[in-house]
């Protein structure tokens, strides 16, 4: 992090701490959640609705607490979430019965679509042009961490009692808003907060929003984002189900092929997304990503030895751990004083793809195994073709914004 102004270091540890609790206690419902589908004698249908609520609350909700983190600051916006998500996972340790389970959920995407656009907008707000690759890569190498170390949180603690990982999370959680709200300095000055008060086009319906942003010189780069969400969870949501019918992979091997992935993502976004941000730019650095994704999403069919498909989920896993933060410091260079509402349309663009992604796949799952694989390389193919696009559009500022 030593590119990055010392006094801000601080901040951006604790920032990577706040995200990456919020990206844990995701996580730590994986391996627990088939035990409580016996104790609380809940279906496979009803799991498969408790995810889907997560992303669709966090779609709702990710606009309106953009465009407060504009009015009001990031500071409050981050406390308050990191408090909903200890709530929350309260609740899910509590749950005696499914009502329970959606309450506890929905406030699990009330608080991410708090504390992620939040996050994000901070990071702008603390960095310069120059190093905001590099703060936006420490970022989303948070969040990735939190998706590996999740899963593995949740089932060492099951050893001890079913319900401690949610209780941990919740405290864990609790502390970092108490920490946060005492040591965390307010990033954003109280003129540009007046000034966002004031702007009568920055509007709080998250559907005038969706519908005004086809407008917005960042459209592009929110559908590109929608087109990757999309693919993502599709491939995420049906990966161990396929290796599992197609090459007998054991919980054990599905496991690593995931954290490998994941691991190499985090690491490869400390180490080298801030240089080819540098040399390359966001926009060709998403067009060489989309491709490989495409391409390696189809490879996982005929990856028939365990290390093939362990190359070919590194490589997708890889790719959008680029695209994302690549796309999210485009966004941060043309949004101006936008960043809360432009890093809020980004978290609703992702939650529709996280919605629709794992409907859509465990569909076709059932029709035939691999179209899952085939349709996400056609969905990416599809993104693909909007970056060659976009790659030769001028950069624009929104003129009233532009800083």
């Amino acid at each position: 992090m030593k590119a990055l102004a010392t006094r801000n270091n601080g901040a951006i540890l604790l920032l990577m701490f706040n995200i990456f609790i919020g990206f844990v206690g995701v996580g730590l419902v994986i391996p627990i959640m088939p035990t409580y589908m016996n104790v609380l004698g809940i279906s496979g249908t009803m799991v498969g609705f408790l995810v889907a609520v997560f992303s669709l609350t966090q779609f709702l909700v990710a606009p309106y607490a953009g465009s407060w983190s504009d009015r009001y600051g990031r500071k409050w916006i981050i406390v308050a979430g990191l408090f909903i998500f200890a709530l929350s996972e309260l609740l899910f340790g509590l749950a005696t019965n499914a009502l329970l389970l959606f309450i506890a959920r929905m406030l699990g995407g009330v608080s991410v679509a708090f504390i992620m656009p939040a996050v994000m907008a901070y990071v702008v707000d603390i960095t310069t042009e120059e190093d905001r690759g590099m703060g936006m890569g420490w970022i989303n190498a948070a969040i990735s961490t939190g998706f590996i170390i999740g899963p593995a949180i949740g089932g060492f603690l099951a050893e001890y009692g079913l319900r401690v990982p949610f209780f941990a999370a919740a405290g864990a959680a609790a502390l970092s808003g108490l920490v946060s709200m005492l040591i965390l300095p307010e990033s954003l000055d109280k003129s540009t907060r007046l000034a966002a008060q004031n702007r009568e086009e920055q509007k709080e319906s998250q559907l005038v929003q969706l519908m005004g942003s086809y407008r917005t010189p960042y459209f592009t780069g929110l559908l590109i984002i929608l087109i990757i969400s999309l693919g993502l969870s599709q491939f995420e949501t049906v990966l161990g189900l396929f290796v599992d019918h197609k090459y007998g992979y054991t919980p054990g091997q599905i496991a690593w092929l995931i954290a490998v992935g994941a691991i190499v993502g985090a690491v490869m976004q400390l180490t080298l997304f801030g240089r080819l941000i540098h040399w390359i730019g966001e926009k060709r650095l998403t067009v060489y990503c989309l491709l490989l994704m495409a391409i390696f999403m189809v490879t996982t069919i005929f990856s028939a030895q365990y290390w093939m498909m362990l190359v070919s989920v590194t490589i997708v896993f890889l790719a959008v751990d680029f695209v994302r933060p690549a796309i999210s410091t485009y966004f941060s260079r043309i949004a101006g004083n936008e960043q809360g509402l432009v890093a809020g349309l980004n978290a609703s663009y992702t939650s529709l793809g996280n919605i629709g992604g794992p409907i859509l796949a465990g569909a076709l799952f059932d029709i035939e195994i691999n179209s899952p694989f085939l349709l996400g390389s056609l969905i990416a193919l599809v993104g693909w073709m909007f970056s060659l696009r976009w790659i030769h559009k001028p950069v624009e500022r929104p003129a009233d914004t532009a800083r």
